[in-house]
């Protein structure tokens, strides 16, 4: 192990990675360009001393080696030349950070608002009266470590017709129980008793969405009053969908795990009574299709929920559930046993513990990104140099459709194909993009798309020539979008910049199936730039010589096409900072390849 120390104006540092430019080192002499107040020294465990000067705007970094430094190389070359300067202290880059800190704030408003739950007098009632425990009480008894868990639509459910509705009403997540990355749902019984809404709905299908295509393993926490009456024609018929979703993932050996907090009510019943194994809370947790108030509407008979639907009535009479627990820890406690006898094949060793960090600091990305908001002019070498593994990234056709950058990397010691947008889509990008991606689910690599696509202009022209050329444009754009539908690898997406248009299909949109979609907080996504959707919806409306109705459409647009808009309505699986982007993305590749089977291609790569 190689220890090493910087002696930078009086200010120590410590490096993880002594080796991370070897391939950019250049022959001087240390006498001639060694500074006391620029100087780095390391040193081995042995005798060798190793010097290295130090830019602090990371241009170069040179190292004087020895023939011993050579078989440490890191594969893939650094970038730090295709990054340029970074200036901190411009008032550009302060402008940028100042301006990205709105879009954070609006982002923790909304995060604010989720995590309240019910608000102080319905926690107090779900605490004290019914003797439950909240959902991050639940959750530390169930996970191993719930700093580690990663929650999905955190802000979903915000500002919604029907008023906001915290976290929808449901938490989603993954994190390990037992050392097995399991699948969380849980309700939140201290909103509205649990209710289920239609943004509930939609966010627990797509957590089993998630938990299908990575072979997870369902823990449903269930508390829950059922559907919400009023809204019962936007449920009914869709909220069938998580039985049968229940169904097929046990049938496809994806196990179902029910525990009984609360109340299972109406259809929600079915969701402990359809798991692999149920465990049921005694005196809190009670499962029936009629509660006792409709009993007694309808035959006039007072019953409590206990003699009803209980836990004794279901693990001694009926046999719905199969574990009785006194107490709501004995039963997490019996969830995380279940779990340990689950006979599933995980792969071990996800968590890779020797990496290297960057070298750029992800913590500047806020004030690379432009404050004029509309994201064309992002560097995206900087974004890739703040996220992978030593800011080290092996281009794959570089000089060939620049518009679309691909290229391996490592993102904390997983291996990726990374597609990242640096202008249009056009001909030779689409076709480099499918190139890619065939060799990507050759080799068995997971795909990380880093999305900021530029709006798709309609393509209406006189010339015969344009008119071959956007045709050979579409046509390439097609095999991409079909190479990246058919993609047997894991996909993981962040809108970074803008999603518009088909290009946003492209380039790992939500239409393809994704195996995890996030947005940083400054991201947009719509069918076209908001200024050029506006004016056709104005022009559709035969509106659009009026100034007034033109600007409502605009604000309304902007609002709507906003990632964090976006995350309310679940068109995404959560706003990330970017700063976090480099940790989730670690997680969600550990995840995906926890059960993965790989999948062999039957064909050779198809060059463009």
């Amino acid at each position: 192990m190689f220890k090493s120390y910087i002696l930078d104006l009086g200010k120590a540092f410590h490096l993880h990675d002594l080796e991370i430019v070897y391939r950019h080192c250049y022959p001087f002499s240390p006498c001639e360009t060694l500074s006391k107040k620029k100087l780095r020294l390391t040193k081995t465990n042995g005798n060798n001393l190793w010097y290295a000067i130090y830019n602090p705007n990371f241009l170069s970094l040179r190292y004087l080696h020895s023939k011993a430094l050579k078989s440490k190389v890191k594969p893939f070359p650094f970038i730090g030349d295709k990054v340029g300067q970074i200036e901190k202290d411009s008032q550009s880059y302060l402008q940028n950070a100042k301006s990205f800190e709105k879009y954070v704030g609006i982002y923790k408003q909304a995060f604010e608002v989720s995590i309240a739950s019910g608000g102080e007098k319905s926690i107090e009632r779900h605490v004290k009266r019914h003797g439950k425990l909240m959902l991050p009480d639940r959750l530390k008894l169930l996970l191993d470590n719930t700093e580690d868990f990663l929650e999905l639509s955190v802000i979903g459910g915000i500002g919604m017709e029907y008023g906001n509705i915290p976290r929808a009403n449901i938490l989603t997540g993954i994190g390990k129980v037992m050392d097995r990355y399991c699948l969380v749902v849980a309700n939140d019984g201290a909103f509205k008793g649990g209710s289920i809404y239609p943004i509930t709905l939609k966010k627990q299908l797509r957590a089993q969405e998630i938990a299908y295509q990575n072979k997870l393993p369902c823990i449903y926490l269930v508390d829950s009053a059922g559907a919400f009456l009023p809204l019962q024609a936007e449920i009914f018929n869709l909220g069938g969908s998580t039985f049968y979703n229940e169904a097929i993932m046990s049938a496809a050996k994806i196990p179902q795990i029910a525990i009984v907090c609360g109340s299972c009510t109406a259809g929600g019943a079915y969701v402990p009574t359809m798991a692999d194994e149920a465990v049921i809370v005694d005196k809190t947790g009670a499962i029936f299709l009629g509660g006792p108030p409709l009993v007694q509407a309808a035959l006039g008979e007072i019953v409590s929920a206990e003699d009803l639907g209980g836990a004794t009535v279901h693990c001694g009479t009926s046999g719905c559930t199969d574990y009785f627990a006194c107490t709501e820890a004995e039963a997490l406690q019996m969830g995380r046993d279940i779990v340990a006898s689950l006979h599933v094949s995980s792969i071990e060793d996800l968590d890779i513990e020797h990496f290297d960090e960057p070298v750029f600091d992800p913590n500047e990305i806020p004030g690379l990104i432009s404050s004029s908001g509309s994201h064309q002019d992002i560097n995206i070498y900087q974004i890739i140099a703040c996220l992978v593994d030593g800011s080290r990234f092996q281009e794959f056709k570089a000089m060939y459709g620049q518009g679309l950058l691909t290229g391996f990397a490592h993102i904390k010691g997983h291996l990726v194909g990374l597609l990242a947008n640096q202008g249009k889509i056009n001909e030779k990008e689409a076709s480099k993009g499918a190139h890619f991606i065939q060799l990507c689910c050759q080799r068995a690599v997971p795909l990380v798309f880093l999305q900021n696509t530029l709006s798709d202009c309609p393509l209406i022209t006189k010339n015969k020539n344009q008119d071959v050329s956007h045709g050979l444009v579409l046509k390439a754009q097609a095999k991409m979008l079909s190479a990246v539908s058919c993609a047997n690898v894991p996909k993981i997406t962040v809108i970074i910049g803008n999603g518009y248009g088909s290009s946003h299909y492209i380039m790992g949109g939500k239409a393809v199936s994704p195996n995890f979609l996030f947005a940083w907080p400054n991201a947009r996504a719509a069918i076209m730039e908001p200024y050029h959707l506006a004016q056709a919806i104005a022009s559709e409306t035969g509106a659009e010589n009026s100034k007034e109705t033109l600007d409502k459409l605009l604000g309304k647009v902007h609002r709507e096409s906003s990632a964090i808009f976006g995350a309310t309505r679940l068109s995404n699986d959560g706003i990330i900072l970017p700063q976090e982007t480099r940790k989730v993305l670690s997680q969600c590749l550990s995840i995906c390849k926890a059960y993965r089977e790989t999948r062999s291609q039957e064909s050779p790569v198809f060059r463009m």
